[in-house]
C-alpha cells in the first residue's frame, strides 16, 4: 500500500507539471475564444441582416418565376391542343371533301377519300367521339355510293339499248364511206398506173447516165389524191356516255367487288343480246326491217368492242367470241327464215349488199364473218330460182351462151395455160422454141375478138350483154408470153454463166494478148446468133410492144449488164490472189471487144451509145489502171464530173492490192541489175501511197 501510495503521488506530480505547463495556453485559448463569440455575435448580425436584405430581394424574383411557371405551363397546353389539332383538322377537312365529293355525285374519288380517311386520317387523330361517329358513316356511305353507282349502271344499260340502232347504223355509215374511199384510191392508182406504163410506152427503153434501165426500175411517182370535205360520222364514243360504266367498274373495284360487278353486267347483256337478236315476225317485208335488225346487231358488238378496249377485263375476247358465235347463229337462222318468204328479186339483191355491208362492218372490228359469205351463197341460189321463175323464157339463149363461155374458159384457163406453162418451163427448151411461143401467143391474143363473135353467132346473145361471161384468153395469152419473156432473159444469162466458166485467164502473165479470149469470142458470136433470131419477135402488134423490138432490146441490155457484172465478179474473185498487169491489158482486150460487140448494135432501136453503157464501169476502170491516173481519180472523186465516176473505191483498192502483190512476187523472182529493180521499188512505193490513200478515201467516206 504504501508502494501504491507512492506511484499515485508520482503520478500526481506529473500531472500537475503537465497542467502547469499546458496552462498558459489554455488561458491564452479562453482568451481568443471569448474574442470569438463577439466576432461570432458580430457575424449573426450581419448574416441576419443579410438574409433580411435577401429575402426582401428575393420577392420579386419569386414572383418572376412563378409568372414563368404559369406561362411555361399555357405554352405546354398550347403545344399539346395543335397537335392534337394537326391531327384532327385533316380528319375535318377529308370529311368536308368527302361531303363535296357525294354531293357532286364524284363518288369513285369519295371512295378513295373514305379510304384515306379510313386507313390513315382517323387512326391518327384518336378516340374522340366525331371520329367515332365519322368511322361507324363509313360503311354506310360505302353501300349508298355502290348502290348509286349501280342504278347509274342500269340507266347506262338501258341508255345503250335505245341507241345501239343509232350506234350501228352510224357504224355501217362509216364502213360504206371506207369501202368507197378505199375504191377510189384503188381505181385511181390503176388510172395513174395504166398512165404510167402507155407513157414508159411512148418514151421507149431510154437508158440515163448512170446506165440504168427504165424498165427494170419502179416507179417512184407519189400519186396524188384530192382531200375531199366530208361531214365527220360520230363513233359510238360520242353518242353513249361510257363515263357511268368505267366509274362502276372503279368503284366496284375498290369495294373489292369487281367479280360482282362483271358477272352481272354480263348477265344484264346477255339478256340484251337476245332481245337484239329477236328478230320482227314482219322483218322480211322491207328492206328497212332488215336494217334496222342490222343495225342493232351492229350498235350491240360495237359497244362490247369498245368494253373490251376501253376497261380491263370487264369483258375479255373469249366472252365476245361467245356472245357473237351466239349471234351469228341466230342472225343467220333468222336471215335464212326470214329472206326464204321474199319473191322480189330486187329486194334479195339489196339485202345481199345490206348483208355485205353489215360483214365487212363486224369484219373491221375483228369478227369472223365467213358464215355471212357462206350464206350469201345460199342467198344466190335463192336469187338465181327467183329470177328464173321471173325470166323463165328468157334463159333458153342465154343459159347456153353462159356455158358454152364458161367452158372455153375452163379450156383456156386451165388446159391451155398449164399447157403453154409447161412448154416454156420445161428442161432444155431453146430460145428460138421461146421467141415462137411469143409470136403464137401475140396471134392467138389477136384472135379472141374472133372467138367471142364465133360463140355470139351460135347462140345469138350479143357479146356485149350486160351478165354475158368474159372470155379470159386475152389475159391468159398475155400471161403466157411474159413468162416466155422472163424465160428468154434467164436462158440468156445462164447461157452467159456457162461460156464465163470457160474461160481460162494467166493472172501473172508478163503480156496480154493482141486478141481477145477465144470464150468471149464464141460467147460474142453465141449472142450475134440468138439476138438475130429476135428480129422475127412481132413490134407493134400489140400494146406492150408500141416500139420495135421491145423484147429483143429489153433482153440485149439485160444480157450485156449481166456479162459486165460477172466479168468484173471474176476480177474480183478472192481465189484470184494476184493480177499482173499483163494480165490486165488481156482483161482489158475482152472488154474492148465487148464494147465493140455493144457498138455494132446487136438490136435495133437504141439511141446511140445506149448500150455501151452497160460496161461502162468495166471501162472506167480499166481506164484508170492502165493510164495509171491516180491523181486524177483521187482529187476529183466525189464530184459529179469526174472522169472516173463509176469506180468504187473499195473495187479500185481490191484490184490495185491484187497487182501490188503480183508486182512483189515478180520483184522477187527477177534478177535484173540493180536499177531496174530500182525502178521496181519506186512503182511499188507509188502502190503503197495509192493504197493507203485509197483506204483513208474509205475511212472518210464511211465516217
Amino acid at each position: 500500500m504504501d508502494k501504491l501510495e507512492g506511484r499515485i503521488r508520482n503520478h500526481d506530480r506529473e500531472i500537475e507539471k503537465m497542467c502547469n505547463h499546458h496552462f498558459q495556453g489554455f488561458v491564452d485559448s479562453i482568451t481568443e475564444l471569448l474574442k470569438v463569440r463577439g466576432e461570432a455575435q458580430k457575424l449573426k448580425c450581419q448574416v441576419t441582416e443579410t438574409n433580411q436584405k435577401l429575402q426582401n430581394d428575393g420577392k420579386e424574383l419569386l414572383t418572376s418565376m412563378d409568372e414563368l411557371r404559369q406561362c411555361r405551363l399555357q405554352q405546354r397546353n398550347i403545344a399539346t391542343t395543335t397537335d392534337k389539332l394537326t391531327h384532327c383538322l385533316p380528319v375535318l377537312e377529308m370529311y368536308s371533301k368527302l361531303q363535296e365529293q357525294m354531293r357532286a355525285k364524284r363518288y369513285y374519288p369519295a371512295l378513295r377519300t373514305l379510304e384515306q380517311l379510313e386507313e390513315s386520317c382517323l387512326p391518327q387523330a384518336g378516340s374522340y367521339r366525331f371520329c367515332t361517329i365519322m368511322a361507324e358513316n363509313i360503311p354506310r356511305l360505302r353501300t349508298h355510293i355502290r348502290d348509286v353507282s349501280m342504278s347509274d349502271l342500269k340507266d347506262f344499260l338501258e341508255s345503250i339499248r335505245k341507241h345501239s340502232d343509232k350506234i350501228g347504223e352510224t357504224a355501217m355509215k362509216q364502213a360504206q364511206v371506207q369501202i368507197a374511199r378505199d375504191n377510189a384510191v384503188t381505181s385511181q392508182q390503176r388510172s395513174a398506173s395504166g398512165r404510167r406504163i402507155r407513157k414508159e410506152m411512148c418514151l421507149g427503153t431510154k437508158v440515163d447516165r448512170n446506165g440504168s434501165n427504165p424498165f427494170s426500175e419502179k416507179d417512184s411517182g407519189i400519186l396524188d389524191v384530192e382531200d375531199e370535205e366530208e361531214n365527220e360520222i360520230p363513233g359510238a364514243q360520242d353518242l353513249v356516255d361510257f363515263s357511268p360504266v368505267y366509274r362502276c367498274l372503279h368503284i366496284y373495284t375498290v369495294l373489292g367487288a369487281r367479280d360482282t360487278f362483271e358477272n352481272y353486267y354480263r348477265k344484264q347483256r346477255r339478256k340484251q343480246a337476245r332481245l337484239v337478236l329477236q328478230p320482227h315476225s314482219n322483218m322480211h317485208e322491207t328492206l328497212e326491217g332488215y336494217r334496222h335488225y342490222f343495225n342493232q346487231i351492229v350498235g350491240f358488238f360495237v359497244v362490247e368492242d369498245h368494253i373490251l378496249h376501253t376497261t380491263q377485263g370487264l369483258v375479255n375476247r373469249a366472252y365476245v367470241e361467245e356472245l357473237w358465235e351466239l349471234a351469228l347463229s341466230k342472225t343467220i337462222a333468222a336471215l335464212r327464215t326470214h329472206s326464204s318468204y321474199c319473191t322480189d328479186p330486187d329486194l334479195i339483191l339489196d339485202l345481199k349488199n345490206l348483208i355485205v355491208l353489215f360483214a365487212d362492218t363486224l369484219q373491221g372490228y375483228g369478227f369472223p364473218v365467213n358464215q355471212l359469205f357462206d350464206m350469201l351463197l345460199e342467198m344466190r341460189d335463192q336469187y338465181g330460182e327467183i329470177l328464173l321463175k321471173k325470166w323463165n323464157q328468157s334463159f333458153s339463149s342465154t343459159e347456153i351462151d353462159d356455158m358454152i363461155r364458161k367452158s372455153t374458159n375452163l379450156l383456156l384457163t386451165r388446159t391451155l395455160s398449164h399447157c403453154l406453162q409447161y412448154a416454156i418451163k420445161k428442161k432444155n427448151v431453146g430460145l428460138a422454141e421461146l421467141v415462137q411461143i411469143i409470136i403464137n401467143t401475140t396471134h392467138l391474143e389477136q384472135s379472141c375478138h374472133y372467138l367471142e363473135e364465133f360463140i355470139s353467132n351460135i347462140t345469138n346473145v350479143p357479146p356485149d350483154t350486160i351478165n354475158a361471161t368474159k372470155l379470159y384468153g386475152t389475159s391468159t395469152f398475155k400471161d403466157a408470153r411474159h413468162a416466155a419473156e422472163e424465160e428468154i432473159y434467164t436462158n440468156l444469162n445462164q447461157k452467159i454463166d456457162q461460156f464465163l466458166q470457160l474461160a481460162d485467164y494467166d493472172w501473172t502473165a508478163a503480156q496480154g494478148g493482141a486478141q481477145a479470149s477465144d470464150y468471149l469470142s464464141d460467147l460474142i458470136a453465141f449472142l450475134c446468133s440468138t439476138f438475130a433470131v429476135f428480129t422475127h419477135l412481132p413490134g407493134n402488134a400489140i400494146e406492150h410492144a408500141t416500139l420495135p423490138g421491145k423484147v429483143a432490146q429489153t433482153a440485149c441490155m439485160s444480157a450485156c449488164k449481166h456479162l459486165s457484172t460477172s466479168l468484173l465478179q471474176l476480177l474480183l474473185e478472192a481465189d484470184v490472189r494476184q493480177v499482173s498487169m499483163g494480165a490486165l491489158q488481156q482483161f482489158n482486150v475482152d472488154v474492148k471487144e465487148c464494147e465493140r460487140f455493144a457498138r455494132a448494135g446487136p438490136v435495133p432501136g437504141f439511141q446511140g451509145d445506149t448500150l455501151l453503157l452497160a460496161f461502162i464501169d468495166l471501162r472506167q476502170l480499166l481506164d484508170l489502171f492502165t493510164q495509171w491516173d491516180w491523181s486524177t481519180y483521187l482529187a476529183d472523186y466525189g464530184r459529179p464530173t469526174c472522169k472516173y465516176l463509176r469506180v468504187n473505191p473499195h473495187t479500185a483498192l481490191a484490184l490495185l492490192e491484187k497487182i501490188s502483190r503480183s508486182m512483189k512476187d515478180t520483184s522477187r523472182k527477177n534478177n535484173m541489175f540493180a536499177q531496174f529493180r530500182k525502178n521496181e521499188r519506186d512503182k511499188q512505193k507509188l502502190i503503197d501511197t495509192v493504197v493507203k490513200q485509197l483506204r483513208n478515201l474509205i475511212a472518210t467516206n464511211q465516217a
